[in-house]
């Protein structure tokens, strides 16, 4: 069966967000991808409603001074909670007597939705820079209320309590547990495999739970691996969410614009332009992805075994690969027969038997063009 080629034919991507999964999934698979879905955490509202519209009671009864908004969907959901509660225009009166902070263009247009305007927004999209222009600003005796995000800092309020500010942290939303253990912990076994070409993560807490399942599930070492090395690309949508990553000493794939737009267009220039694993031969080119292979244009979806055997056979460029030699990258075979099913089974798959020659006694090689591996 094959897939209407585009620029990512070939390729699967995972991708570990939750919200706005939807606009991910959809444009890689407009371009030709295959999508793991594996959200590694979920946003789930507060558990009691009414200790939210109690708390914004309070910000009415006792109207701060400067409001730190740090998420749209937070902002929103806040503003929907009390609207639910009759609270909707006392609460957006008392923001518009306040000093709004925004932590960045999302959470901006959010305040502006809803009518009301910021006083200012940080250019790193961070909370530590909204705290760092307040206590510039001078914070003492100002009352301060800070909407959270699913797994805020402590420190930073308390940055500001240091400096002399009230703070009240607003719970809007927290971050839970996955939707499905086992389908995350599969996505990572993919990753470790080699089977994923990218893995794309749009918030820190979903990054750190990647890891942290990892580590629960025991492939701690082979995913820090994966991404250390480069098979597979790891993609964060800004500074922030890549920081999880960081700390290891990894060097994950962040655009210059910490926009979702500015994510995708990286990711797709990133792995089309990765010819490392692609070859010129007889029947076209080819190019190895993570589950399949693209052989002039028409993807091939690929089992491990006869995957492994044909990226062997790309990497050796035309040269003979011995059959001992490809036993020792077939996933748990065990004698060369093994091999000769394999190149078999990958004939079958790919539909040109004439690919993968025969050298008698010596082993197989690709019926490449003279001019062999594509640079």
């Amino acid at each position: 069966m094959t897939t209407r080629p585009g620029p990512l034919s070939g390729c699967t991507i995972a991708i570990t967000a939750h919200r706005r999964a939807e606009d991910l999934i959809a444009s890689f698979e407009r371009r030709g991808a295959k999508v793991l879905h594996a959200p590694t955490l979920q946003i789930v509202p507060v558990a009691d409603d009414h200790a939210l519209i109690e708390a914004t009671r309070r910000v009415i009864a006792n109207p701060p001074d400067d409001v730190v908004v740090t998420t749209a969907v937070g902002f929103r959901g806040w503003i929907e909670a009390a609207d639910t509660a009759g609270l909707a225009a006392d609460l957006l009166g008392t923001l518009e007597q306040s000093r709004i902070l925004a932590r960045g263009p999302k959470a901006r247009g959010a305040i502006r939705a809803a009518g009301l305007v910021e006083h200012w927004s940080a250019r790193s999209e961070t909370t530590a820079e909204v705290v760092e222009w307040l206590r510039a600003q001078g914070v003492v005796g100002r009352k301060i209320v800070v909407q959270l995000h699913g797994l805020s800092d402590p420190a930073l309020q308390e940055a500001l309590r240091s400096a002399g500010g009230s703070v009240r942290g607003l719970e809007v939303y927290r971050w839970g547990p996955a939707p499905d253990a086992a389908v995350v912990e599969r996505m990572i076994s993919q990753v470790c495999a080699g089977t994923v070409d990218a893995v794309v993560h749009t918030s820190a807490p979903g990054a750190q739970a990647m890891l942290d399942a990892a580590a629960l599930n025991g492939q701690y070492d082979d995913l820090t691996s994966a991404l250390r090395t480069g098979r597979v690309l790891n993609a964060c949508v800004g500074p922030v969410t890549a920081a999880p990553f960081e700390a290891l000493g990894l060097d994950p794939l962040v655009p210059d614009r910490y926009r979702l737009g500015a994510l995708i267009r990286l990711v797709t220039d990133r792995l089309t332009d990765d010819n490392a694993r692609s070859i010129e031969t007889a029947f076209g080119q080819l190019v190895i992805r993570g589950g399949a292979a693209v052989l002039d244009g028409v993807v091939l979806p690929l089992g491990p075994g006869p995957r492994a055997v044909l990226a062997a056979l790309v990497a050796a460029g035309g040269d003979v690969v011995s059959r001992p030699e490809l036993l020792a990258v077939l996933p748990g075979a065990e004698d060369v027969h093994a091999v000769e099913v394999t190149v078999n089974r990958l004939r079958t798959a790919v539909g040109r038997p004439e690919l993968v020659r025969t050298v008698v006694r010596r082993g197989y090689r690709l019926a490449v063009e003279p001019a062999g591996v594509a640079s």
